[in-house]
């Protein structure tokens, strides 16, 4: 009987925990669900000479969630998804481009003192993992390296819950045309760096909509 009264007090005390736990951290802390889309430009210097990109070139996808610990500063965790295809001078072909990034989030909104109601502007920076993947019969020419992802961000607020944000970012690719391994040959090998320009919208999944 002592044993199954203990056992009991301890869900008891462990409920309890994970409720008081639960109720002091929605308190303190801002979760947010992010989505863009828009147009990317893949670094000429990435691909091997004679070929390269338009340079303008359609989708790039973001999917993100962000994490607030005070109102100034947090993280993000994100993947990217670009698409590119080559110029009109270039022989034809076509490469997806990925990426996940873990990246340091600023607001530095109050100190600027300039912005109209509403609005915000975030800062956002961080180290991740590229990964290209050339289509049709080029699929030999994939590559993967670390990247350095660096952006900023304004919003507009629709309500506490919800805001829509443009995005402008660029993620230096940490390698080189030197570096890869097997030598580049052929179309669709791209080992560079890329540009994004997004827009989107920022959802908030905590109950907060400032945190401190």
């Amino acid at each position: 009987m002592q044993q199954y009264l203990k056992i009991y007090l301890f869900f008891l005390s462990l409920v309890f925990f994970v409720f008081h736990g639960n109720a002091q951290f929605k308190q303190s802390s801002k979760w947010k669900a992010l989505f863009a889309l828009g147009f990317n430009n893949p670094s000429s210097n990435g691909f091997i000479d004679g070929v390269s990109a338009q340079s303008v070139n359609f989708p790039t996808v973001n999917l993100g969630i962000q994490h607030m610990f005070k109102r100034t500063y947090g993280v993000k965790l994100d993947y990217g998804f670009n698409r590119a295809k080559n110029d009109a001078d270039a022989p034809e072909f076509k490469i997806n481009y990925s990426r996940v990034n873990v990246q340091f989030v600023y607001d530095p909104t109050e100190f600027l003192g300039v912005l109209p109601y509403r609005f915000r502007t975030i800062l956002h920076a961080g180290p991740g993992f590229s990964f290209v993947q050339p289509l049709g019969e080029l699929t030999d020419n994939k590559q993967s390296y670390l990247n350095l992802l660096g952006g900023l961000e304004l919003h507009y607020a629709i309500n506490e819950k919800v805001s829509l944000y443009t995005d402008i970012a660029y993620i230096y690719g940490l390698t080189s045309l030197d570096d890869y391994d097997p030598v580049l040959s052929g179309l669709g090998a791209f080992n560079g760096s890329v540009f994004n320009l997004t827009f989107g919208i920022a959802v908030s999944l905590s109950g907060c909509q400032y945190c401190d």
